[in-house]
Order: C-alpha cells, then structure tokens, then sequence
C-alpha cells in the first residue's frame, strides 16, 4: 500500500543496478518517479542504461549539485537516496573522491532539505555493511560475545586468518551481527557510508523528516557493472568465468559472507518508504545466511556450465574483514522483510543476464589488483 501523502519520489543514483530495480518497483505502484544519477563512468561508461523504466523522468546530473538538486527535491514527496562511489580497496587511495561523492554529496542533499522548501515526508538513505568493519564473533570457552578489529599484519602473512579470542586465545566463532554492534568502518568506503547514515538519521530526527537507513549485505543480480573490477565479488567473478578466467580468491575462501539479490533489496526499499515502524533508525538489509566466497565461486561456475577452478591464493589486502552476515531481526518486525530470492536461484538470473551482455564482461580485475599492490595494499 502507497504511504499516505507520498506520490512523487526522487532517487538519486537510480541508474545503478540497485536503484533501476527500486524504479521498477515504484513504478509497478504507481509511484511518479525522478530519477538522479551521474552515470559514473567506472559503472555506465557515462551512458545511460537502456534497462530504465519508461515511466520515470531521468536527469543527468551530480547529486552534490545544489543548483542541480533544489528543483529536483522541491517537487519531491520523498527521497530514497542511493548515489554512492563504491569500492572498498579504491577509496583507500582515492580519498578525496570517495569522501566527496558520499559525505559531501549527502552533506548537500541534507542542506538543501534544511534550508530550502519542499514537501519531503520520508528518506530512506542506502548504508552499508562495511560499517561494522568485522561481523560480531562468540567465543565458547569465555561464554561471552566479541568484537575484534582488523587482523593484524603479522597475523595475515602466517596465514592465520581466523581470529583468536583476545582473552583466552581460542578461535572466535561467527554470529549474526545486529545493528546495534559498535560500528568500526575499515576503509575510506566504509566510513562514508558511516557519514551518510548518521547524516541523514540525525538531520531527519531534528527537522520531522521520516527517514530510515538501510544497511546493505553484499548485493548481486542483473544491471551490476560486469566491468568494474572494484564492485562486489558475484560480478567480478562472473566477468572473469565469462572471460574463461578462474575466480581469484584471497585467503583460503573459507571467509563468509551475506549475499542478497537486488530484487531482495528492491523490496526492502519500497517497504522502507511505506511503513513508519522503523523511522530513525538502521536495519540491516541482508539474507541472514553466511556463506563462504569459495561457496560463491563454485556455484557461479555450476551456473554458468563452466570447468574452471577457482584460484585459491593463499595472498591478502589489507583491511578485508573474516566474516560478516546479518541479524535480521529488525527488518522481520519493523519492515516485516524477508529475503526471498536463494542463492541459486539468484545466481542463476544474474549469469543468464550476463551471458545476454557478454560485451559488458570486460575483466579489470587484474588491473584493480595491480593497482592495491602498487599502493601497497595486497
């Protein structure tokens, strides 16, 4: 059911993979929808996607443009802010970039709601697991929950990937990590989206503006760059097997992750913007299933009917977490959210989209390694 008082939405970021389905679904509403995006180079090549619903007026233009946004956010009932530069290794030495395109960008879009007049009821604000930096850990033995940091060098180039309890010694088992695990951003990346949280949360509690933010897993499925080497791992592997090239894996491939499909994300989106159970507040947006990168790997190349073997390496970067997956807790009782597509079955949509847009499977990945290394991060 629409919520009362919402017809027109702006999306910023619409274009991307995960904004193009949100539109699809706002449209199927009935909602009247803006679309705002940049066209990223690194993701569209600075085209505009032929995938874009018909029924939603698209502007090319910077979400850090005031002059840009203020039209745009005066006819707007709502906001459901997803503009974003992605890629955990990049924003480690393209700082400034990363904090200009998310915290800046955001600061602007906040100062606009502040300061100019609109009609704005509700934002909902695209956040991001890697703010947690590790997922929450047990430990058995002490009975007790942890909450480690990064590993630390020394411990990564013995190849002791898990971690060790910090009072008794023992391996840490992984748990479910709530929303309310002290948050310990690990990149550039991850403390941006730290920003545009708290930004938006604290403006929106001050000034009566509804808005939640939503705390994506690892997102995959269709209209995901397959040529940019620093999105998630589903799609660079996938541009890789297509190219008849062996998933890279660092580590041992026994890290896990929580992977859920954009179709997933789509929903949690549109019941974000319609319900007020969960204003001013964050929820994790995931399946709740760990799985293992090696898992991912293998059940990317089944799909895809390939032979390929994935690479283990046995390497590291710096700043990549063991494990984290999703309490999602929240998001059954306040957004009464539940991931429904699987894993296979999620996979397989996103291979036979890929192999209808082999042209876009161009393998960077390579390169992106080449350049951590260059920086000394691998």
């Amino acid at each position: 059911m629409k919520s009362r008082g919402i017809e027109k939405v702006l999306v910023t970021g619409g274009a991307g993979f995960i904004g193009s389905h949100t539109t699809d679904l706002l449209a199927e509403r009935g909602y009247q929808i803006t679309i705002l995006d940049n066209l990223e180079p690194q993701v569209h090549r600075g085209k505009k996607p032929s995938y874009l619903n018909k029924e939603a007026k698209f502007l090319q233009g910077d979400v850090g443009n005031r002059e840009t946004l203020k039209p745009l956010v005066k006819e707007a009932d709502a906001v459901i802010h997803l503009a974003s530069a992605v890629g955990i290794g990049q924003s480690m030495y393209q700082i400034e970039k990363y904090v200009d395109s998310n915290t800046k960008s955001t600061a602007t879009l906040l100062d606009v709601l502040v300061n100019e007049e609109h009609e704005v009821k509700k934002v909902v604000v695209a956040s991001s697991m890697s703010i947690y930096g590790e997922g929450e850990y047990f430990c058995e033995r002490c009975e007790s929950k942890a909450h480690p940091g990064l590993r630390s060098e020394s411990q990564l180039k013995k190849s002791l990937w898990e971690h060790p309890c910090p009072a008794c010694g023992s391996p840490l088992k992984p748990i479910p990590t709530p929303e309310d695990k002290p948050l310990m951003p690990a990149s550039i990346y991850a403390m941006s989206k730290r920003h545009q949280e708290e930004m938006c949360l604290l403006i929106g509690k001050t000034y009566g503006i509804s808005t939640i933010a939503l705390r994506y897993f690892n997102v995959y499925g269709s209209r995901q760059s397959l040529s940019n080497p620093y999105t998630g791992c589903a799609a660079i592997f996938t541009s890789r097997i297509l190219n008849n090239r062996e998933p890279y894996i660092f580590e041992d491939g026994n890290q896990t992750r929580d992977f859920i499909h954009v179709r997933d994300v789509a929903e949690a989106n549109l019941k974000a913007l319609e319900t007020s159970r969960a204003d001013h507040q964050a929820v994790n947006i995931g399946s709740g299933q760990p799985r293992t990168i090696y898992e991912l790997a293998e059940n990317l190349i089944t799909a895809t009917g390939s032979h390929l073997i994935p690479k283990i390496s046995n390497t590291y970067r710096k700043g990549d977490i063991r494990h984290c997956y999703a309490n999602v807790t929240r998001a059954k009782e306040l957004l009464d959210f539940t991931a429904k597509v699987s894993l296979t079955e999620g996979l397989k949509e996103l291979i036979q989209w890929a192999s209808q847009n082999r042209w876009g499977a161009v393998d960077l990945f390579d390169k992106a390694y080449g350049e951590l290394k260059e920086k000394g991060l691998a």
